[in-house]
C-alpha cells in the first residue's frame, strides 16, 4: 500500500500574509511534524495567480491579491519549506481552488486501489475541501483522509463546516 500526503497551499499569503489567519499560523508546527514523520510520497500544491489576478473571476469575488507567482507571498511558509527540504516531493501549481491536474497526476503515477491519500493544509473550507472532493470523485474506492489538526479554514466555523461536508462524503477526518 502506497501512502500519499498532499500538502495544500501552505504559502506565506495564506499563513501570515495577505489572507493569513491566527488559525493558519497555529497549524504550521503540526504540518511540519506531519511532513517530517510521513513515510511516503508527497505532493505540494501552490495556489498560483498572476499580475492580472484582479481581472479574473476569483479576483472580482475576492479582491485581495494573493499568491502572485514570483512574489514572497507565493512562496511556501519558511518552516514548511524547511520541513520539505528533508523530503522529495512533486509540485502542482493550481490557478484556482481545486486542481483537475491533481487527480490526473495521481492516476498517471499510482494505482488508486493500492493507495492511501491524506490531505493537510489551507484553507480547509476552500482549497482542501475542493481537492479532497475532486480526489474522492475520481477515486471513490481509495482511502482518503484529512488531518483536522493540520488544516485551518477562513474562520473556525467554516473550517468545521468543511470537515463535516468531507465526512458526509466518506472522507475520513482525523
Amino acid at each position: 500500500m502506497k501512502h500519499l500526503l498532499i500538502v495544500v497551499d501552505m504559502q506565506k499569503d495564506f499563513v501570515d500574509g495577505a489572507l493569513g489567519t491566527p488559525e493558519a499560523v497555529a497549524i504550521v508546527d503540526n504540518v511540519c511534524a506531519k511532513i517530517h514523520n510521513f513515510n511516503g510520497d508527497i505532493i505540494v500544491t501552490y495556489d498560483t495567480h498572476h499580475q492580472d489576478y484582479m481581472n479574473t473571476r476569483e479576483g472580482k469575488h475576492l479582491p485581495v491579491p494573493h499568491c502572485i507567482k514570483g512574489t514572497p507571498g507565493w512562496e511556501l511558509d519558511a518552516k514548511i519549506q524547511t520541513a520539505l527540504s528533508e523530503k522529495s516531493y512533486h509540485i502542482i501549481e493550481k490557478p484556482t481552488f481545486g486542481s483537475v491536474t491533481l487527480p490526473e497526476y495521481v492516476k498517471k503515477h499510482y494505482s488508486p486501489s493500492e493507495l492511501k491519500i491524506e490531505l493537510i493544509g489551507l484553507c480547509t473550507d476552500i482549497c482542501v475541501v475542493s481537492n479532497a472532493l475532486l480526489l474522492k470523485a475520481n477515486f471513490p474506492e481509495t482511502d482518503i483522509a484529512v488531518d483536522s489538526t493540520c488544516t485551518a479554514g477562513v474562520t473556525p466555523e467554516s473550517h468545521e463546516a468543511a470537515l463535516t461536508t468531507m465526512k458526509m462524503c466518506q472522507i475520513t477526518i482525523r
